[in-house]
C-alpha cells in the first residue's frame, strides 16, 4: 500500500494544477509539422520525464517552459508542477539525510528551481538536465550550510547503557558526523560526569559506555574526518 503524499508545498501544487490547462499551450517540435503541435500540461510533463522521447523536442518544450514563468495567471504555477518529478528524490533525500522540515525543504527547492529557470541560457542543449541539476545543487548547499544541531545534555543512558551519574561535574563529547552520509546529521552533544574525562581516548569511552570488556581493536579507514571506531567481539566468543 502506497503511504498519501506529504502534506507540503508540492502536494499543494499538484491539487491545484489537477483539473487545469492553462494557454497559450505548450507546442511540440518534432519536425512533424512546422508550427508545433499542441500538448495537455498532463502530456507535456510525461514527455519532458520520457527518456525515449525526441531530445530535441523536450529541449524546446523546457525553453517554452522558461518563458512562461512570467506568464498568465495560471502559468507559474503549472510551470512549478511541471518540474516536481525532478525534484520529489532530492526534497527526501535531503529531508531525511539533514533531517530538514520537508515543508522548507520543498520552499527551498521550488526557489532554486524558478531561479534556475530564470537563467536559463536561449541556446542551452539540455536545459532539463541544466535546470534541475542547478536547483537540487543549489539546496544542497543551502541545507549544508544550514544544518541545525541538535544539543542533549545530562543524558543518563546512551544506547540502554546506563552512565554513573553520580560524580561531581560534568564533562562534554561532541560527535560531528561527516555531511552527506546516512545517519546521524546534527551534531549530537553527550555530558557526562568529571570522573569520565580520560573518556575522550577511545579505550575510556567505552568502559563508559559499558564496553570495555567487549573492545577487541580499534582501526582507522584512512578514509575522510575519522572521529573513531571501535571494533566489538561477544564475549566468550573464541578468536
Amino acid at each position: 500500500m502506497s503511504l498519501p503524499p506529504h502534506p507540503g508545498i508540492f502536494a499543494a501544487v499538484e491539487r491545484q494544477c489537477a483539473d487545469t490547462d492553462p494557454t497559450p499551450r505548450l507546442l511540440r517540435f518534432d519536425g512533424a509539422t512546422r508550427d508545433g503541435v499542441p500538448l495537455s500540461l498532463v502530456r507535456a510533463r510525461q514527455l519532458l520525464y520520457d527518456p525515449s522521447a525526441c531530445a530535441a523536442a523536450r529541449a524546446a518544450l523546457w525553453h517554452q517552459i522558461a518563458e512562461r514563468v512570467q506568464g498568465a495567471a495560471e502559468w507559474p504555477t503549472a510551470v512549478v508542477w511541471l518540474g516536481l518529478p525532478g525534484l520529489r528524490k532530492t526534497a527526501f533525500k535531503i529531508t531525511w539525510r539533514l533531517r530538514a522540515d520537508r515543508g522548507d525543504v520543498e520552499a527551498e527547492l521550488v526557489t532554486c528551481y524558478l531561479e534556475a529557470l530564470a537563467e536559463l541560457g536561449a541556446h542551452d542543449p539540455e536545459p532539463g538536465a541544466t535546470v534541475l541539476r542547478s536547483a537540487c545543487s543549489r539546496a544542497w548547499d543551502v541545507w549544508r550550510r544550514t544544518r541545525p544541531e541538535a544539543a542533549v545534555g545530562d543524558v543518563e543512558t546512551v544506547g540502554g547503557v546506563p552512565f554513573d551519574m553520580n560524580a561531581d561535574g560534568p564533562w562534554q563529547a561532541d560527535y560531528d558526523p561527516v555531511p552527506s552520509r546516512p545517519g546521524l546529521s546534527a551534531t549530537v552533544r553527550i555530558t557526562v560526569p568529571a570522573q569520565r574525562v580520560e573518556g575522550v581516548r577511545l579505550g575510556a569511552l567505552a568502559r563508559s559506555w559499558g564496553l570495555g570488556g567487549t573492545a577487541a581493536s580499534v582501526g582507522y579507514s584512512g578514509r575522510g574526518r575519522q572521529v573513531a571506531k571501535i571494533s566489538l567481539r561477544r564475549v566468550g566468543r573464541s578468536g
